[in-house]
């Protein structure tokens, strides 16, 4: 006997409401019908849906949830009234059809985030985006008060981007070991079968796709992106690093399909790709690809790189996702990767805060902001990481709590952020003892980065610029994370070299210490 249901809420754990046929714009429609069981329904069963307006017409692929159930999930981009019809190939999946309202998005909904100004990222609303991220690979491996710790302690930070893995990697929950057997399997795993004994590659397992979907859509009701990682050279003692063509196709057009309509999603192919030696370069093409074509909603696509770097400028991939620290420890490094690709460039590792024993987890929180404000003023986005031992456990592995001295300083720099004008900084010309950024003429955030300097004398590259404009400065403090207004305005004149600086000489005080910067924004009339 057919039974169905359709789900219209944003929590899909949450009972459907009764009387109304609405969802928001960028919320999650549902539509669960009751399918076959009988064979292998991962396999055998096809079941999708098509969706219009009038205007566009959508079509997305449905999955097999267990239990008899199948699902298929829809992100409406437009609000009024939207027609679905189903496609199946058992008569209880096909040609259901019906119709529900789009309504306006409200509070902190502004759809997903998209690419905007070539080198920056806006939400599909053009509510801009700024990243301000962190890493917590195997958090969903970790028991589930732990995984709601760390979602407590996400709710009071400043991130609104989360980088993590969907494969785990070998090693126990808070052992910071890398043991080549871990002793305890995490408690749910992508596929049906015995762990280092016989995966069913052919039957995923529900009920860990149901835990990455609450989790995901946790972290959407917080306001943060889901950079999920699909791929990992650091999964051996599971196996899945090694599965063949077929199952890592078949698995990406299922965790697709489940995802994306999840609007905070965004597809990294894999976490150092390169040191995943069972796959080749034609195979990180393939997967691009695959995920892009089950995408019904374009989220955005990147490859994180450990020696190698992928070649960005491929149409598939959306921005660099970058493992870099010397990009960002040298001047000018960072700037000219967005010039080599013409897309974002997001720098997802550049070492980490922390007493590591490794060398890539030792940074100081000094060190660890210089290296995002370099980033930041030379057009690029740099992300935490924070990997301070406690009973073996870091915040880069399983999350918890955070314990570094540069999350505090991140919210104080995403509060500078919102002050930029448009949708993000462009590196500009400066003197060799600085890092600038801004736009030219409306916004200039400069940096001294480790240097002392007691005075700077006022001067700007002369685009955007006309004799006359004033400009107001504030010196920031980025460690001490203070603003110190300047009294008065500095007027602006054009010397020979067609710099301009202020017109009467003066200089800007500085208090001498190192990593302070100075924003400087025109007066307005």
């Amino acid at each position: 006997m057919l039974t169905a249901s359709v789900l219209f809420s944003s929590n899909l754990f949450a009972a459907p409401p009764t009387g109304t046929n609405t969802v928001e714009q960028w919320g999650i429609f549902e539509i669960a019908l009751n399918g076959p069981t009988n064979g292998d329904p991962f396999l055998d069963v096809q079941f999708s849906a098509t969706f219009s307006n009038g205007l566009k017409t959508v079509e997305v692929s449905g999955f097999y949830d267990g239990n008899g159930v199948y699902r298929v999930r829809f992100m409406p981009d437009r609000t009024g009234v939207w027609h679905y019809v189903t496609h199946g190939n058992s008569p209880s999946l096909d040609r259901q059809t019906g119709s529900f309202a789009v309504t306006a998005a409200t509070g902190n909904n502004h759809g997903p985030v998209r690419v905007h100004d070539t080198y920056h990222f806006a939400y599909a609303d053009g509510t801009v985006y700024y990243p301000v991220g962190t890493t917590c690979y195997n958090w969903l491996q970790a028991p589930d008060d732990w995984q709601e710790q760390t979602l407590r302690t996400l709710a009071g930070a400043s991130f609104n981007k989360v980088r993590f893995l969907v494969f785990p990697q070998n090693r126990d929950f808070k052992d910071n070991s890398v043991p080549k057997t871990p002793s305890v399997p995490p408690a749910l795993l992508p596929f049906e079968g015995q762990p280092r004994k016989d995966w069913d590659y052919t039957r995923f397992s529900p009920e860990f796709f149901q835990k990455l979907e609450q989790r995901v859509g946790q972290l959407r009701d917080l306001g943060i992106e889901a950079d999920v990682i699909l791929f990992s050279p650091y999964c051996s003692s599971w196996g899945f690093d090694k599965m063949d063509a077929a199952t890592d196709d078949r698995y990406l057009r299922y965790i697709t399909a489940r995802l994306s309509a999840y609007r905070n999603v965004w597809w990294s192919m894999a976490n150092e790709f390169d040191h995943l030696k069972t796959k080749n370069m034609a195979d990180w093409d393939r997967f691009f690809q695959v995920v892009q074509k089950a995408d019904p909603y374009d989220h955005l696509r990147s490859v994180h790189n450990g020696f190698i770097i992928y070649d960005n400028s491929q149409p598939w991939v959306t921005h660099a996702s970058m493992q870099n620290s010397a990009a960002v420890r040298h001047p000018g490094q960072a700037a000219l990767l967005r010039d080599k690709w013409h897309k974002p460039v997001v720098f997802d590792e550049v070492n980490y805060e922390g007493n590591e024993t490794r060398r890539w987890g030792q940074l100081t929180p000094e060190e660890m902001i210089r290296r995002i404000w370099l980033g930041t003023v030379n057009g690029t986005y740099v992300e935490h990481g924070e990997c301070y031992l406690s009973t073996n456990d870091t915040w880069l592995s399983y999350g918890g709590v955070l314990r570094g001295g540069s999350p505090p300083r991140l919210a104080f720099l995403r509060k500078i952020f919102e002050t930029v004008p448009g949708y993000g900084l462009d590196p500009l010309p400066a003197d060799p003892e600085m890092e600038l950024g801004g736009q030219p003429g409306k916004y200039y955030l400069l940096y001294f980065d480790d240097k002392t300097p007691s005075s700077w004398s006022f001067a700007l590259p002369h685009d955007g610029l006309a004799n006359g404009m004033k400009f107001h400065v504030d010196v920031i403090d980025t460690w001490n994370m203070t603003i110190t207004p300047v009294d008065g305005v500095y007027t602006v004149k054009a010397n020979a070299d067609k710099i301009f600086v202020d017109r009467d000489g003066r200089a800007v005080n500085l208090p001498g210490k190192p990593y302070i910067a100075l924003r400087i924004i025109p007066v307005k009339s």
